[in-house]
């Protein structure tokens, strides 16, 4: 396994103080790729607490220029960069706090061209994205590669997180065959709201990579931080899923190439 640094042992030191965690649990996050998608005030706050723990590398993904309305909750801006990439920023603001990671920025929302090559170059995935559209995407990427998935959404003072592990826990799909009605640009959101639900996001990474701690599976944590509300909802995967049930295309597609491959090796 990876060995950590002097500086290394000193920087994570206090979280190494935990039970269960140790040099082990650290060495696992320095050798982790977490795939971070929607770099804004969920995506990036998300992104930055897997930073300071040290994640060993994070690719993130983010199409767009930052707009002065994201800057109530996109903490790691500055008001001198609007107009500009925000994805570069994140790179450069984490790299500023954390120079002993490698951290890769992807100019680009998720799209069916590049999500299979993202999924494929990480551990596992967080999705932030803004739209059900990319997390649908990344989703059925995630489940078709066995790529664990911190799946995390938010508006106005609700929110939701589980974590999703390829054949043990429902998919995104599983959860939510009808997409939410606060599935829309332009939602209203304080920046503390998106702030809570992304320690939580990166809690739930920090648990899956490092094993120290019990993350969500198969289990909707739903939150209402009007009334300070958590509840945790109970879910089985859907086995007629058309992402990760029994006849998903993927697994046709999958099982064609393995035949395919094995007429090669014997003809």
């Amino acid at each position: 396994m990876i060995n950590l640094t002097p500086t290394e042992l000193e920087r994570y030191s206090r979280q190494m103080m935990l039970p269960n965690f140790g040099e082990v649990a650290q060495k696992r996050l320095k050798s982790a790729t977490v795939l971070v998608t929607g770099v804004g005030g969920l995506g990036g706050t998300a992104a930055l607490y897997l930073a300071v723990a040290g994640v060993g590398r994070l690719i993130l993904v983010r199409g767009g220029d930052l707009r002065l309305d994201d800057m109530n909750r996109q903490i790691l801006m500055t008001d001198d960069w609007v107009g500009k990439p925000r994805v570069f920023k994140a790179k450069e603001t984490l790299q500023a706090i954390n120079p002993d990671i490698q951290i890769e920025a992807v100019h680009d929302y998720i799209t069916p061209e590049n999500v299979d090559a993202l999924v494929q170059s990480a551990d596992m995935a967080l999705d932030c994205a803004h739209n059900f559209t990319e997390r649908d995407l990344l989703n059925t990427a995630c489940v078709r590669w066995r790529k664990p998935m911190v799946e995390a959404a938010m508006s106005g003072m609700e929110a939701y997180l589980t974590t999703i592990i390829p054949g043990v826990t429902p998919c995104l799909s599983c959860f939510f065959p009808e997409k939410p009605e606060w599935d829309r640009r332009g939602f209203s959101v304080l920046g503390a709201v998106s702030g809570t639900l992304a320690c939580l996001t990166a809690l739930e990474a920090i648990k899956l990579i490092t094993g120290f701690s019990q993350p969500l599976l198969s289990q909707l944590l739903t939150i209402d931080l009007n009334r300070m509300e958590f509840a945790k909802r109970r879910s089985q995967r859907d086995r007629s899923c058309p992402v990760c049930g029994n006849n998903a295309p993927w697994r046709y597609a999958q099982s064609n190439a393995m035949e395919a491959s094995s007429n090669c090796t014997h003809s």
